[in-house]
């Protein structure tokens, strides 16, 4: 696997003063064909060529020692770290990416920081036993749809959607906080789906963030997008509210779409701090 070194590796996110985000690795194997932001923001600042590129991830050489020193230099002023935005940290069939992301919650969890994570590949299991601040990593997967053909379209690369919920709900038994991205959602031009057996499957986790599409030029050529995202962002805000779990909705309906909502700003909610979402799932 291919290497590249950095200059830094932590930075702020934007959305907590005590919040930090990094990536660790350029490029991610699973190819996502939403399309992906993260691929989007890398090629046109050049970090990488093209997609072909961008699918042969590489591993920042040198992310430990500079873990180590910005960890010395922030202190206390260091919160929870979010893994991550530009990469996938568990990506799938990639023992090299999985083993420099253990190492790297390790280190932050002996230092007393905890983390919030999001991978479309699989958990590892040893992740359940973690003690200390480790016990306060909150671990989530993106899952927008249930069915295979979407994935293996649209996800190419990543785990199969079954395998991907199940080492989830192998964490949540073994009592660590668990969590569901919903985004991007996909609208029905993409695939056709009942969203309450989406939510229904993933009704163990503790909470459940939901964005739209974006950056996909067909999105606005088909009619009713704005009123079908209504509806998703109502159906969800429902679910939660009936079935006690957390959520991060970008707006909530005041009532039924076919009632004519009007949208306001969504309560604050969220039960794991996360930071914003950023349109790529990554």
């Amino acid at each position: 696997m291919q290497s590249i070194t950095r200059k830094t590796l932590l930075y702020r996110g934007g959305f907590k003063s005590t919040d930090y985000c990094l990536n660790h690795v350029e490029g991610c194997s699973h190819g996502c064909k939403y399309p992906c932001y993260a691929f989007l923001i890398k090629q046109r600042h050049g970090a990488v060529k093209d997609y072909a590129d961008w699918i042969k991830p590489k591993l920042v050489s040198n992310a430990l020692d500079l873990l180590d020193s910005e960890m010395n230099r922030l202190g206390n002023r260091l919160g929870r770290v979010y893994m991550s935005f530009a990469t996938d940290i568990f990506m799938y069939g990639n023992a090299e990416v999985r083993e420099l992301t253990l190492r790297i919650m390790a280190k932050l969890n002996s230092r007393g920081v905890p983390c919030t994570t999001l991978t479309k590949g699989l958990y590892p299991k040893e992740v359940a036993e973690k003690q200390g601040a480790g016990r306060e990593n909150h671990y989530g997967i993106t899952l927008v749809s249930l069915d295979e053909d979407f994935r293996k379209k649209y996800e190419p690369g990543a785990a199969p959607l079954a395998e991907r919920l199940a080492a989830l709900k192998y964490l949540h038994d073994k009592g660590c906080k668990t969590w569901v991205s919903l985004e991007p959602y996909p609208p029905e031009f993409m695939v056709k789906q009942d969203i309450t057996k989406l939510l229904d499957a993933v009704s163990f986790v503790d909470e459940i963030a939901v964005g739209k599409l974006n950056y996909n030029n067909e999105l606005y050529r088909h009619k009713g997008i704005n009123e079908f995202y209504k509806h998703v962002y109502f159906s969800i805000w429902r679910y939660c509210d009936k079935n006690k779990i957390s959520y991060a909705i970008p707006i909530v309906p005041e009532k039924k779409p076919a009632e004519e909502p009007v949208a306001k700003a969504a309560p604050q909610q969220l039960a794991f701090n996360l930071p914003e979402p950023v349109g790529c799932g990554v």
